[in-house]
């Protein structure tokens, strides 16, 4: 137990520091139309939504969030809700990413079984906590859809949202991931929160799927076969395999700090129960 005296001594250290420390600068959000992957997207924020560039999402990561640069290196901005504070425990974002594994076919899409394929996930998830408590982390629990996959055929959009449980957590961990699709990569859009605020994520990504798309030349139906690559896999594998990899930004939460990191392995196990028979993924 700290001394009464060690405290008092501690607690006027820290006040000195903090004294000290000079004000981070304020993060420049931008709003009104973004340019994303190098032009060929567009973000039309309304008065809903603020754009964070690369640099300002690092310092939410990493700065704000309190997780190794490693966490920031994929991402190509943030997208805030109005009115939200990124930095603060009940606040979120939107982390974009972008997929560069090819033009994902969804001809798979109105076939895919979303039941079973949640099952595949959750075997495999529990298949690799072997792994992370090997590693010095406790068990993940894939406990089901938070929002069942949904894909649009005249958009070429989708999203689905998975609930996660960990082991020394008392409350549970909410990954809503959208997806849209191009003519040779996927932009990848990611929340991370707590499953109390599923109803207004699920809002507010809804209504971000209207304000998010390819321009003309990079959309999905620009695609031409004869000098674009095609990725290996299909929605299910969108959703299953790459997702299980993506699922690692649940480690931008600054109370999961590093919990995300070996949930790859679920990932590659996943990858081996969908496709291991036929040898290779198949789109």
């Amino acid at each position: 137990m700290m001394k009464p005296a060690f405290m008092a001594l501690a607690l006027a250290v820290l006040g000195t520091a903090l004294a000290t420390t000079p004000a981070a600068k304020p993060l420049n959000y931008q709003t009104g139309t973004i340019k994303l992957l190098g032009g060929k997207a567009t973000l039309t924020t309304g008065t809903t939504l603020r754009y964070l560039n690369a640099e300002g999402a690092r310092r939410v990561i990493v700065d704000e969030w309190g997780n190794p640069p490693e966490a920031a290196s994929d991402a190509l901005g943030m997208i805030v809700p109005a009115g939200i504070d990124p930095g603060t425990r009940d606040g979120w974002a939107v982390v974009v990413t972008e997929s560069k594994d090819g033009h994902v076919s969804d001809s798979d899409a109105a076939k895919t079984d979303y039941s079973k394929l949640m099952k595949d996930m959750q075997a495999a998830t529990q298949d690799s906590n072997a792994e992370r408590e090997k590693a010095g982390y406790g068990t993940l629990e894939l406990v089901g859809w938070a929002d069942q996959p949904s894909y649009d055929a005249g958009s070429h959009k989708m999203y689905w949202a998975k609930e996660l449980a960990f082991s020394d957590s008392d409350t549970h961990t909410l990954n809503y991931a959208v997806r849209i699709l191009g003519r040779d990569d996927v932009l990848e859009l990611n929340a991370v929160s707590g499953m109390t605020q599923l109803p207004q994520i699920k809002k507010d990504m809804a209504a971000m799927l209207s304000q998010v798309s390819f321009n003309a030349g990079a959309r999905y139906e620009d695609f031409n076969g004869s000098t674009d690559k095609l990725a290996a896999y299909g929605i299910a594998g969108l959703v299953g395999v790459v997702a299980a990899k993506k699922i690692g930004l649940i480690a931008l939460l600054p109370l999961l700090l590093k919990k995300g990191w070996i949930v790859l392995v679920a990932g590659l196990g996943l990858f081996r129960r969908m496709f291991g028979r036929r040898g290779t993924a198949q789109a």
